[in-house]
């Protein structure tokens, strides 16, 4: 089951030609992974806090297809596809009307603060767990 969150394009996000500068992406996506964990019940802050835990991501493979433009409303979708130990595979998607603009298969890991891996807690792992599809 994927996760939608929705953004405006601000000026911010833009270059000179109004299109959305490439890093960009990368920031609505992380938005996204922010709010699907969060619409999990993940609490990143109690996790640093009680476990000394927190999430970092380790790859990224982008495919940028269509420009995004000032004031567009996009949709960043997150499907997480995949959990293993300390890490978790996700794809996700912006979108401006139905069409993918960019894509990217992300994986984030689990460490701790001195940037060691470190298994998934197993309530997060259950959490995680019911949106694999």
């Amino acid at each position: 089951m994927a996760h939608e969150f929705p953004i405006r394009v601000y000026y911010e996000d833009t270059d000179l030609a109004g299109i959305v500068f490439y890093a960009n992406y990368l920031k609505f996506i992380e938005r996204g992974r922010s709010e699907l964990i969060r619409a999990l019940g993940i609490d990143q802050a109690a996790l640093k806090a009680d476990h000394g835990l927190v999430f970092a991501v380790r790859r990224v493979e982008a495919d940028y297809l269509r420009s995004a433009k000032y004031d567009d409303e996009l949709i960043v979708t997150t499907e997480i596809t995949a959990e293993t130990g300390a890490r978790i595979m996700m794809d996700q998607t912006v979108e401006r009307d139905g069409e993918v603009l960019f894509s990217a298969n992300v994986v984030i890991v689990c460490m701790n603060e001195a940037g060691a891996p470190q298994r998934l807690p197993a309530d997060i792992r259950r959490k995680l767990a019911r949106k694999l599809h």
